[in-house]
Order: C-alpha cells, then sequence, then structure tokens
C-alpha cells in the first residue's frame, strides 16, 4: 500500500522535477495549477476513501455479493463526483487571472490547466476500483498499475517537455498530456483486471447483477461525503497557502511547489500506513474483535513515526542540495534550504492525525472528520499562515511554520474523537447482546 500510494504522487513528483529543469516560470505555473487540481483530487479521492470500510468489512465476513452491490453503487456516486468537479474546474477556469497570481505564469498554466482538467473522471474512476481492491486485501494490484503508470508519465515527460526523440517540445503542456495518457492508461488497466481476471469473479457476477438503489446511495454518500470534505479541507488549506505564497513572489511560489512534492512523499506513507490500519479495524468492527482496534491504531502511529525518522535525517543533512533537484535557480534552492525544519517538526502531528482520522473511518464514524478539518486548516492553518507570511513578513518560512500548529490540532482532536467512537461502538455491541 505504502508503495501504490506513493505513486498517486509520483506523477507530480516527476513533473516538478522534470518541469524545474525546464523553466523555473513553469515551475511556477505547475505549481499553481497542481495545488488547485490536488484540492479536487483528494476530494476525488477522499470521497472514494468511504468505499474502504464497507469493503473490508464485508470481505471480513466473506459476503463477495454485497461487495459487487457496493461497488456497482459507488461507480455511480463516484461518475457524480467526476461530474461535479468538472463543472466546477471549468468554471475556474475563467477566473485564473484574477487570483493575484505573477502574470508572467497565466498564458503558461492555461493550456496545463486544460489538460488536467480533462483527466478528472479517470482519476475518479480509478479510484473507486483501487478501494475496492484494496479492500480486498488485493493491495499489490493497484501497486503495479500506479508503478506502470508512473513510467509512461516519466516517459511522456521525457518525449513532451524537452522534445526528445523528434517529438515537439511543449514545455509544461508536455507534462500534463502525459500525466493525462497515464491517468487513462491506469484507469483503462484496472477496469480491465477487475472484468478479465479469476481473483475478482465472484464480485465481478454479484457487480454484473447489482442495482443502483436509492439507500445505497445515502449509505455511501453518507460516509463519502464527511471524508471527501475532509480531504478537501485539508488540501484547500494547502492550495490557499500556495496562493497567499504567490503574493509573495514567483520564486517563493516555485520553491513552495518543491517542499509540497517532498512533504507529500512523507505524507502518502502515513497515508498508506492509515489506509491499511482503516482497513484492518474495519474488518476488526466486522468481527467484533475490539480488543485488537487501539493496538491496530498505535502500531501504525509507531510505523509513522519510524518512517519520519528515517527520511527526516538525509532529508535535513541534504537540506542546501534539495532545490537542485528540481531547479537550477540558486535562489529557489536557497528558499527550500530555509523551510525544511517546518517540515521536519510537523512529521509527527501528521503522522498523528493521518492515523487516527483513518481510524475513525475504519469504524464508519466520520462525522468529526468535517468539523476537526475545519477547526485546524481554516480556523487555524490558514490564518497563522498570513500572520506569519504576510503580516510579520516572514515569507515562505512564516507560511510553513504555521503547519505544525494546525496539524497539531488535528492530531490531538481526531485522537479524542476515536477513543469516544470505539467506546460508543462497543457499549452498542454489549447493548446489542
Amino acid at each position: 500500500m505504502v508503495v501504490g500510494q506513493i505513486g498517486t504522487i509520483i506523477l507530480s513528483f516527476a513533473d516538478t522535477i522534470m518541469i524545474g529543469h525546464h523553466s523555473v516560470t513553469e515551475l511556477a505555473a505547475a505549481a499553481f495549477v497542481g495545488q488547485i487540481f490536488m484540492l479536487g483530487i483528494l476530494v476525488a479521492m477522499g470521497f472514494s476513501y468511504g468505499i474502504t470500510p464497507f469493503v473490508g468489512n464485508s470481505y471480513g465476513r466473506n459476503n463477495f455479493g454485497e461487495i459487487g452491490d457496493i461497488l456497482r453503487n459507488a461507480l455511480f456516486s463516484n461518475t457524480g463526483v467526476a461530474i461535479l468537479l468538472t463543472f466546477v474546474y471549468g468554471v475556474l477556469y475563467f477566473f485564473l487571472d484574477k487570483m493575484g497570481q505573477p502574470k508572467e505564469i497565466i498564458p503558461i498554466m492555461r493550456p496545463y490547466y486544460i489538460v488536467n482538467w480533462l483527466s478528472i473522471p479517470f482519476v475518479c474512476w480509478f479510484n473507486v476500483f483501487k478501494q475496492t481492491a484494496d479492500g480486498t486485501t488485493d493491495t499489490r494490484t493497484p501497486m503495479w498499475i500506479l508503478l506502470s503508470g508512473n513510467v509512461i508519465n516519466i516517459f511522456g515527460n521525457w518525449l513532451l517537455i524537452y522534445g526528445a526523440c523528434g517529438m515537439p517540445e511543449l514545455g509544461l503542456l508536455g507534462a500534463g498530456v502525459a500525466t493525462l495518457l497515464s491517468r487513462i492508461f491506469m484507469c483503462v488497466t484496472i477496469i480491465a483486471v477487475f472484468f478479465f481476471t479469476r481473483r475478482y469473479s465472484h464480485i465481478k457476477e454479484a457487480f454484473l447483477k447489482a442495482k443502483i438503489t436509492k439507500a445505497a446511495q445515502l449509505r455511501i454518500n453518507r460516509i463519502c461525503w464527511p471524508l471527501a470534505m475532509q480531504m478537501g479541507m485539508e488540501s484547500g488549506a494547502w492550495s490557499l497557502a500556495s496562493i497567499i505564497v504567490g503574493w509573495i513572489g514567483a520564486s517563493e511560489l516555485a520553491g513552495h511547489q518543491i517542499m509540497l512534492s517532498v512533504s507529500n512523499l512523507f505524507f502518502q506513507v502515513y497515508y498508506a500506513i492509515a489506509a491499511a490500519v482503516s482497513i484492518r479495524i474495519s474488518m476488526f468492527n466486522g468481527t467484533r474483535q475490539y480488543e485488537k482496534i487501539v493496538p491496530t491504531a498505535w502500531a501504525g502511529f509507531h510505523l509513522s513515526m519510524i518512517t519520519a525518522f528515517i527520511v527526516a535525517v538525509p532529508v535535513f543533512l541534504l537540506r542546501n542540495q534539495i532545490g537542485w533537484l528540481f531547479s537550477d535557480s540558486a535562489e529557489v534552492s536557497a528558499i527550500v534550504a530555509t523551510v525544511i525544519i517546518p517540515l521536519i517538526v510537523y512529521q509527527i502531528p501528521d503522522g498523528l492525525q493521518c492515523v487516527f482520522s483513518n481510524s475513525l473511518r475504519g469504524l464508519s464514524n466520520v462525522k468529526p472528520l468535517v468539523l476537526v478539518a475545519f477547526l485546524s486548516y481554516f480556523v487555524t492553518s490558514l490564518p497563522l499562515a498570513y500572520l506569519f507570511g504576510i503580516t510579520f513578513k516572514g515569507g515562505l518560512l512564516g507560511v510553513w511554520c504555521s503547519f505544525p500548529i494546525g496539524l497539531s490540532v488535528a492530531g490531538a482532536l481526531y485522537y479524542y474523537f476515536f477513543k469516544r467512537a470505539l467506546k460508543v461502538t462497543q457499549e452498542n455491541a454489549l447493548a446489542v447482546r
């Protein structure tokens, strides 16, 4: 799951590295567009994450018919999310020049934006089948598909960004086209695996017979939308922080994009571990093995902290070199080096909030997620980012100093609600008995 989860972010990571060495202006444009679309992609991803506890619960009871029914209805609801996001981003396109960004990046970002816009439905459909596979403990299939998609993306970048092998040199637009093609490939491949392999034959039969019902749609949407909103708020805070950074300058925006790429490598490992925790907890919840839930959650946190330590040491030691991996600009590299410390500091609360928000997901108790995300990111992080970065003139460092505080609030609140939700779940089980 870790490899597969990292694969979801390597697309933008590879784009950042390869675009940064083509043009700093294009890197700034990629930073802005990337963060805008990361918000929608994470909303879609969060919505699809609500499927996993249902699938894991049914899989723990060997109820393959129920999984087919869940998948059919989840595919319908996620298509609705794709239509909604496509509409929203279509409207937003006409306001790109009204967000206070450097004028030189506006003409560059428009075609890149359109190509990313076209890929939204394929991301949503892929998510549905990936979460179904994860919920049935088949984590290797999505992993291999994601890795293959990344190879296609990187090779496409080489061809289309730089104009290798006689292809046109498209720069940033080339990176967008390569990403679109890789997402189409991953979506088509995972659907083909589902329909044409033996592993999913029982689920496929149930899927083909299943009907889309109002009750199933209400059940899925009741769980999935709080998750989508939680991830949307979290991502939205980072996206709005990118707008704040854009007010500071193009070089700072480029440095911000590099730091987000590095930070996402940490985050995707945590989220993969946390997603595994969610699957395990949903299975224990389905089989009423409640005594295994708390140790599972803490094991996930311990694994996250081990990962944080292993990765943080080389990141700190190489802080003056990291920027050069993404850009040939000495100014951008120097800016990156200044914000490594806040990045390292917030790994502990980030791991905590990942694990316990997903533990709540495993218990199918997602109502607190929206409130916690709002308080942590919109009430805490964003105002502090503006205060530290703009009012106190702290620049990019000031903006990034706000993140550890917001994540600490999130981690503490998610842990509190997890303990309360588990207690209620156990009491309800005793009452039924």
